[in-house]
């Protein structure tokens, strides 16, 4: 998950699941368990390596996502679908070496500050869990079958008396979305969203205006953790507030294994597979 699908992924954050038959106290309360089990999935998720896709207009790049001490590090795998040549194989796995070693040799205070980062982006996403509760109304919209998950659909609006808690909370009065939620977990098995007003994406210098559309999806890894799957992001974006720009991105996530168990060629191979 690179660049701004970080941030993007960190706005689909809107919904929680309620049950048709729950009160109003109860929906709430059906809600914050739901946060919880989503939360505690994330922070199981640097516990694992996997293979990313990231398509855009232009092409797109096969990576390995290795958790090397303490954040992750991109091992590009192929481009456009193709291996890379033996020579461009040979220098991105002399890159990894190196940042292997590299990371050996940092002082703890440089890899305090290099984690500090990537944790910086994972607090967001946990901000905003803690709010959806106090954010989002949600209405029962019917039941589902997706991915072979029953599934309860439910519709999320802002609620008009929030008072967001930060600048990043913000985020949560400019959305509208609908989630698919298991039955069973709880789990979010697809998510929804839409910028209905602007949103603020890099302080004062980009904003992400009405019309931007979000899908996030998620699956079960093994039999205690879900994680994405696939993230999809059409943007209509100002730049400094003058310069309109659009874009579109795909991100497909596979292969999920404990930390120093995935295999390069699991992810040419898996990736092959998946695109014929």
């Amino acid at each position: 998950m690179v660049g701004l699908s970080i941030v993007f992924l960190t706005l689909f954050l809107i919904s929680a699941c309620g049950f048709a038959q729950a009160t109003p106290e109860q929906t709430q309360e059906i809600i914050r368990h739901s946060a919880q089990a989503t939360h505690a999935d994330w922070e199981r998720a640097p516990d694992f390596d996997f293979c990313e896709v990231d398509t855009t207009k232009t092409g797109s790049r096969t990576s390995a996502v290795l958790m090397i001490a303490g954040s992750p590090y991109y091992r590009l795998v192929q481009v456009n679908g193709a291996d890379l040549s033996p020579a461009q194989d040979v220098a991105e796995q002399q890159r990894l070496t190196s940042t292997i070693q590299q990371r050996q040799r940092e002082t703890l205070e440089e890899k305090a500050k290099r984690i500090a980062k990537y944790q910086k982006e994972r607090y967001r996403d946990q901000q905003l869990l803690e709010q959806l509760t106090d954010a989002m109304n949600f209405t029962f919209s019917g039941h589902e079958v997706v991915d072979s998950h029953q599934v309860e659909v439910f519709e999320a609006t802002p609620r008009p008396d929030y008072v967001p808690k930060s600048m990043e909370t913000k985020v949560l009065t400019r959305l509208k979305g609908k989630l698919w939620v298991d039955e069973s977990s709880f789990r979010w098995v697809k998510v929804q969203a839409e910028a209905v007003k602007p949103v603020s994406i890099v302080g004062f210098l980009a904003r992400v205006e009405p019309g931007t559309q979000f899908e996030l999806q998620e699956r079960p890894i093994n039999e205690e953790v879900w994680l994405p799957r696939l993230f999809r992001m059409q943007a209509r974006a100002k730049i400094l507030f003058l310069v309109n720009k659009s874009s579109e991105t795909n991100e497909s996530y596979f292969n999920y294994e404990p930390n120093g168990k995935l295999s390069i060629d699991s992810c040419k191979r898996k990736n092959a597979s998946e695109h014929q």
